[in-house]
């Protein structure tokens, strides 16, 4: 299986994960670019699907379950419509897709995030990342690793300056692979709505319902979504 992690992340969200799945399983996980200690040049033009798909390629993995979280997620869509052959399975947890719209809580995060960013007060911005995306279960030492983790993505991005990143075309009616999409009841609107959508109109899909859960659940609750995870793959 491959990991993907989220835009709030890096490969070390999945600690938990890997440690519980491992047995039975072969688990590559990766940082995109921009993200944990994966470079991102300035002015660099690229495509995070199109490197993953180049990762499966060097790893010569023919075959996978991508278990993705909220971005990356959009990510493991992207993957799936390109290769839908090379897909056995998704495990989409709280992700991104275009299938609904953004709700004013999002919009107005996003308003907020960009004004710090800009003003050059990164901790700030961490910090209402922190706040809006992780649930009120969360543990105090997943709140510091996502804290750090943003931290880090921050301070890529802001080096890094404009940079393409090439989004391949997503194409729902190809992707007839069993999935499972959760998302948390704590999560933004959008996100609730987003999954709902996904499971209604993939034709082989599961929706998981979280109440507990914020946008983040494997790192709210790492062993039970680490069992979710294992439960999905056995179906």
């Amino acid at each position: 299986m491959v990991l993907l992690h989220a835009g709030v992340a890096d490969l070390r969200m999945w600690d938990v994960q890997v440690a519980e799945l491992v047995p039975g399983h072969r688990v590559v996980r990766c940082d995109l670019r921009g993200y944990g200690h994966t470079p991102l040049e300035p002015g660099a033009s690229y495509s995070d699907a199109g490197d993953v798909l180049a990762l499966l390629d060097e790893l010569g993995v023919d075959r996978c379950a991508l278990v993705a979280a909220s971005y990356g997620g959009w990510v493991a869509l992207q993957v799936a419509s390109a290769a839908p052959e090379r897909v056995e399975r998704l495990v989409l947890l709280d992700p991104l897709a275009e299938v609904a719209d953004p709700d004013e809580r999002l919009r107005a995060f996003w308003r907020q995030e960009g004004d710090l960013v800009e003003s050059g007060d990164l901790d700030a911005a961490t910090d209402l990342n922190v706040a809006t995306f992780l649930g009120p279960e969360a543990p105090d030492d997943s709140r510091e690793l996502v804290w750090k983790m943003q931290r880090g993505v921050f301070q890529h991005q802001v080096e890094a300056g404009d940079v393409e990143n090439a989004e391949l075309p997503v194409d729902l009616d190809r992707l007839t692979m069993p999935v499972t999409v959760v998302v948390g009841g704590h999560d933004l609107l959008f996100f609730v709505d987003t999954a709902r959508e996904l499971a209604r109109v993939l034709p082989h899909a599961e929706l998981v319902e979280l109440p507990w859960a914020g946008h983040l659940p494997s790192l709210e609750r790492p062993l039970e979504a680490a069992h979710l995870v294992r439960a999905s793959l056995l179906d």
